[in-house]
């Protein structure tokens, strides 16, 4: 059986005018049937983005129905307690709509910097974050011990309403297809060539056979961004996505104004997203 193409929206730097207008469009999406929300994670900087797990809290309040995700966390930067009871919180809250997507950040980001963390030590410390708050998602009691973090006796309540909560992991490293295989449900690519992310679903199944998991082909996803002179041609752009393998596209609409981006985003629900579904 063919994988169920579905496609959400994303938002990178915050585009509106006024704090009210995201919870508007969130609606407006729930409305339109629109598969899923998506907030791209920066904890530092001056670009003016949300942070992501609070924007997930909001957007469980503002709907009803719409799933919601990060694209993606970045898992080196958080503490795992913390990041396991916010998810399963989120999750609990929102009746099972969290899909949350993680990842260990880019080298060159002065965020390492900022936090007094090295950068070559990202990778090992999303591996712990993520194993940690996998445990707890299932209930266990965690008693861990790692290079970077200890815990004795941790536990969460309540749980995630979705067992397993997803975890669909970040990058095209060979580290990340490695991680992807190991512990993820699922795998969302960046921003990469449909060649590229062809590439890395092929690497993912390849280690899954290795490893004797397996990832439910309805999981590989892709982002596309777009621009208002693009909204006709991202159709052809998806398509490519989806010949490469992956079934879940997150559009951002790259309009900066509560004004220009509903009207992109209008042309994206309206025009775009029913012609990629239908294929």
């Amino acid at each position: 059986m063919p994988a169920k193409v579905r496609v959400g929206l994303g938002i990178a730097a915050f585009p509106f005018d006024a704090p009210r207008d995201l919870l508007d469009f969130a609606e407006r999406c729930e409305r339109a049937g629109v598969d899923s929300l998506w907030q791209t994670d920066r904890l530092q900087g001056r670009n003016g983005q949300l942070e992501a797990l609070a924007t997930m809290a909001a957007l469980a309040g503002a709907t009803e129905r719409i799933k919601f995700g990060m694209n993606a966390v970045v898992a080196s930067l958080r503490d795992p307690l913390l990041l396991a009871k916010q998810c399963a919180s989120i999750d609990f809250l929102s009746g099972g709509r969290l899909l949350p997507v993680f990842g260990v950040g880019v080298e060159a980001d002065p965020v390492w910097q900022a936090t007094g963390r090295v950068a070559a030590e990202r990778g090992r410390r999303a591996d712990e974050v993520l194993e940690i708050a996998q445990r707890l998602w299932r209930g266990e009691e965690v008693h861990f011990v790692g290079r970077f973090h200890r815990l004795a006796g941790a536990t969460i309540a309540p749980l995630p309403i979705q067992q397993p909560l997803p975890c669909w992991i970040g990058g095209s490293s060979a580290a990340a297809i490695r991680r992807t295989a190991r512990l993820g449900t699922g795998w969302l690519g960046g921003l990469a060539p449909a060649g590229e992310v062809a590439r890395v679903i092929a690497a993912i199944q390849e280690e899954l056979a290795r490893t004797g998991r397996s990832i439910d082909p309805d999981h590989y996803g892709a982002t596309l961004p777009v621009r208002p002179e693009e909204a006709t041609a991202a159709v052809g752009r998806a398509r490519a996505y989806l010949a490469a393998g992956a079934s879940k596209l997150v559009l951002i609409p790259l309009a900066r104004g509560t004004k220009p981006f509903r009207e992109l985003s209008e042309r994206l629900i309206g025009e775009v997203i029913p012609a990629i579904e239908e294929r």
